[in-house]
C-alpha cells in the first residue's frame, strides 16, 4: 500500500507506568500523557519523533517475556530497533546508567553494528547503526 508513509507510534504492554516511565526517561523519551483510553495506555515521545504509547495492563505473574523467554515461539512482534547514529555513544550512556546489555554489540556483514536491552519488563530494544 503506498499510502503508509511510516510508523506512527510502538504499543509497548508493561505492569507499571512508574517504572516505564523512568526507564524510558532514561533513554530520552518524555511523558506526555496518561493513562488514557480504556486499555489504558500512557504516551511518550522521544525528540526524534519516535512515539511510544505504554499499555499499562501487564499480567504480573510472570518474569519471561513469552515471545523470547520460552522454548515455544509464539507469533507476535518480538523487538524494537531504534536507528542510532554513534553506537558506542549509545553504548557508553547505556552502560553508565547501569543498563544490562543483553547480546551484542554485533556487527554485521555490511558494517553495521546492533546491540540489545530489555526494559524494567523484559521488552527487548535494540540499537541498530547503519554499516
Amino acid at each position: 500500500m503506498k499510502e503508509i508513509i511510516g510508523i506512527n507510534h510502538i504499543g509497548i504492554r508493561v505492569t507499571s507506568l512508574d517504572s516505564a516511565r523512568v526507564f524510558y526517561e532514561q533513554l530520552g523519551f518524555m511523558f506526555i500523557v496518561g493513562p488514557i483510553g480504556p486499555e489504558p495506555v500512557a504516551i511518550m515521545e522521544h525528540p526524534s519523533g519516535v512515539n511510544i504509547n505504554l499499555i499499562l495492563n501487564a499480567d504480573t505473574k510472570t518474569d519471561k517475556n513469552i515471545l523470547m523467554d520460552v522454548s515455544d515461539k509464539y507469533p507476535g512482534y518480538t523487538h524494537v530497533a531504534l536507528d542510532v547514529d554513534d553506537i558506542k555513544s549509545v553504548q557508553d550512556s547505556i552502560e553508565k546508567r547501569g543498563i544490562h546489555i543483553t547480546e551484542g554489540p554485533v556487527t554485521l556483514p555490511d558494517g553495521g553494528i546492533m546491540f540489545f536491552i530489555r526494559d524494567q519488563d523484559k521488552n527487548v530494544i535494540e540499537f541498530h547503526q547503519n554499516g
